[in-house]
């Protein structure tokens, strides 16, 4: 199996910023892309972010020129650096990762359990 844990989050000011990070563990075979969404109360879920393997990105309109998504293939990681947060981006976000495991027949999507962001004055 495959675990993503988050770290990170926390309270900032509106123009402020905040890295994210996500670490996946466990028995991995391969790792495909990982990401980021994110939900708001009372919202869906959204798509952040993707990164593949090979380190191509793609980025929400929302987000795009505040929130830049790296990885370290090495360590089996992912992080968000978001700059100029606004309020509107206060949610719990969720790290993403489509993981092959060691003895499994294909691949699948695991999911990190949260961290809170919230931007206020």
């Amino acid at each position: 199996q495959v675990q993503l844990v988050e770290s990170g989050g926390g309270l900032v000011q509106p123009g402020g910023s905040l890295r994210l990070s996500c670490a996946a563990s466990g028995s991995i075979f391969s790792m495909n892309a990982m990401g980021w969404y994110r939900q708001a109360p009372g919202k869906q879920r959204e798509w952040v972010a993707t990164i593949t393997s090979v380190g191509n990105t793609n980025y929400a309109d929302s987000v795009k020129g505040r929130f830049t998504i790296a990885r370290d293939n090495a360590k089996n990681t992912v992080y968000l650096q978001m700059n100029s947060l606004k309020p509107d981006d206060t949610a719990v976000y969720y790290c993403n990762a489509d993981a092959k495991p060691w003895g499994s027949y294909g691949a699948r999507i695991y999911w990190g359990q949260g961290t809170q962001v919230t931007v206020s004055s």
